[in-house]
């Protein structure tokens, strides 16, 4: 689980409730059944009329990926691409072949069989950036859903705000009831307007978040390869692989002196 995300979440409900009861109010009152089944099963019901089957299913996939610990790698699979650089002008790229078949990264594995199988460069780059594309798209369509949930919600509290205030002017005839049923009928606002901006919203930002990182990490492996084939030195495909490194990794590697090149080989 990703611990940033659990704690914001909570913070922020925690903050809204504890100021709500930090001016007086009771927890009973912002809990309305009523309200949020309008809100919420408007939302979802929104939601399902919004996209097919297949996108909803893919929800689920989203908020894993929302919810769970990414860790950085970027830097391991540098070092791994820069090592596979000296293994290649040593051997040639067919010195690759069985890194690639043992490879556990499917972009990765990909690249390196074009590679080794004696592709054109710009046919390795065609394909490898139409995968880049295709994932870019699937996170994509993971956080439409979302945004689409935080985007209907306000409304459907409006809409609930709308009705409850409908049956308070109803029942005009009770003035001891009227504060009362005027809370619960805003209480559905408050639900849509809180889920919208705690809930959907960020979590549709941390998948496109994570998306950009996992792109920015597969445009890394493309520039590797494409050095792999093109028999870069590996001095020179450090150089070129570190702009792809967050800054703090970059700044702890800033006193260390870069491989030499071997004797008798020109950079």
């Amino acid at each position: 689980m990703d611990i940033t995300t659990i704690i914001g979440l909570l913070a922020g409900i925690a903050a809204m409730v504890g100021g709500f009861l930090w001016e007086g109010g009771s927890l009973s009152g912002l809990l309305q059944p009523n309200a949020a089944l309008i809100v919420f099963g408007g939302t979802l019901a929104a939601v399902l009329v919004s996209f097919p089957a297949s996108r909803l299913r893919s929800a689920a996939a989203g908020l894993r990926l929302a919810l769970s610990r990414q860790n950085d790698t970027s830097r391991e699979q540098a070092e791994e691409l820069i090592s596979m650089a000296t293994a290649a002008r040593r051997g040639g790229v067919l010195a690759l072949e069985k890194r690639a078949e043992e490879h556990p990264d499917p972009f990765t594995r990909e690249g390196l069989f074009l590679v080794v199988d004696g592709n054109d460069p710009a046919e390795v780059r065609q394909i490898l950036e139409l995968h880049m594309d295709a994932r870019e798209l699937k996170y994509e369509g993971y956080a439409k859903v979302f945004e689409a949930a935080g985007g209907y919600a306000p409304t459907m509290g409006i809409i609930g705000t709308v009705m409850g205030l409908i049956r308070v002017l109803v029942n005009l005839t009770d003035p001891s009831h009227l504060g009362a049923s005027i809370a619960v009928a805003f209480t559905a606002t408050l639900y849509g307007v809180a889920s919208a901006n705690l809930i959907f919203l960020p979590i549709a930002s941390k998948i496109k978040s994570r998306s950009q990182s996992e792109l920015n990490r597969m445009e890394m492996l493309l520039v590797g390869i494409l050095s792999l084939q093109n028999g870069d030195h590996p001095h020179l495909v450090r150089q070129k692989l570190s702009s792809f490194l967050p800054d703090n990794i970059r700044s702890s590697d800033a006193g260390v002196k870069p491989d030499s090149p071997p004797r008798g080989e020109k950079l």
